[in-house]
């Protein structure tokens, strides 16, 4: 696992060296300089709302599988978990580190680790719907995507394969079904998915939000609407698991998709160097969540007695 991981990072670190190599340094200096104090407000700001959005989405995902969770922890916990991605090479310790959490507190560690997953899932699936639907209407950059299609196609093969193969393993099989089943209690019931969806579409705006003020930050004077569908390009390629910190396929895919619609590539490095710096930035409280917890945790700490001395 940890070789896997420190592969993974490498991969995105040679991907971004390359993107540097091709546009100069120029453009990620030029990202850096040009953030500002409105620019560090506004990512604390959507990063509060859309925090606020994942916890609730979390409450209700993990109360439809009966499990007691209020949405102040939520918070806290989804603001440490988001600040733990950010700065860690994996990208999903952090999640890891809450379901594991709330899964001991509920006496349940599977069930909370399901309803972390559930959750984040529910996420992908706004992307997912909307992106396409945003693309769509963007024939240039889909034309783009040609490349990338052709790179990850064969990828996307093996991992079918790999797919059907484990479904033919009972263990696998049977932990799916669990999966399943809480996925209709916990997304698709009628009193679950309709909360879930909008809770996911609002903090889709608000990650759009971002990358919108760090496109304007660094210059990008583009319309919203020529300038969504390559946020959005660029939002789909963060979910990849080649990255360190978000950064890696993000730069490379926004310099791309910048340069196929006439707004130059350099420009798209960047937005998208700018808007990774912004995300951390709104990770920040997190940090502070982190820190609160472990002096909590020093405080509480009972005193080791002394050993009396021999008689």
């Amino acid at each position: 696992m940890v070789g896997a991981s420190r592969v993974r990072a490498a991969a995105a670190v040679v991907l971004l060296a390359v993107v540097i190599w091709r546009l100069g340094a120029g453009p990620v200096v030029e990202g850096l300089r040009a953030l500002d104090l409105p620019a560090v407000a506004a990512a604390l700001a959507l990063g509060a709302a859309t925090t606020l959005c994942g916890a609730a989405r979390w409450v209700l995902v993990a109360r439809r599988l009966g499990m007691p969770l209020r949405l102040g922890p939520a918070v806290a916990h989804c603001y440490r978990a988001l600040f733990l991605n950010s700065v860690l090479p994996a990208g999903i310790l952090g999640d890891v580190g809450r379901a594991v959490e709330h899964g001991r507190a509920v006496g349940d560690v599977g069930r909370g680790a399901r309803a972390v997953m559930l959750e984040k899932a529910a996420g992908q699936v706004a992307l997912v719907v909307v992106g396409t639907a945003v693309l769509v209407a963007e024939p240039a950059v889909l034309s783009a995507l040609s490349v990338p299609v052709q790179v990850w196609g064969p990828a996307l093969g093996v991992f079918g394969v790999a797919v059907v193969v484990a479904l033919r393993v009972r263990r696998v099989r049977s932990g799916l079904g669990t999966l399943l089943a809480d996925a209709r209690r916990g997304l698709l019931a009628r009193g679950a998915w309709p909360g879930v969806a909008l809770l996911s579409l609002a903090a889709l705006a608000g990650y759009l939000g971002l990358f919108l003020v760090a496109a304007r930050t660094v210059g990008a004077t583009a319309p919203t609407a020529q300038l969504l569908p390559l946020l959005v390009l660029a939002l789909f390629v963060m979910g990849l698991p080649v990255n360190v910190g978000g950064f890696g396929p993000r730069e490379a895919v926004a310099a791309v998709a910048f340069g196929a619609v006439g707004l130059g590539a350099a420009q798209g490095l960047s937005a998208a160097v700018a808007y990774g710096v912004l995300t951390l930035v709104s990770t920040l409280p997190g940090g502070l969540v982190l820190l609160a917890g472990l002096l909590r945790r020093t405080v509480r700490r009972p005193a080791v007695a002394p050993t009396p001395a021999p008689a």
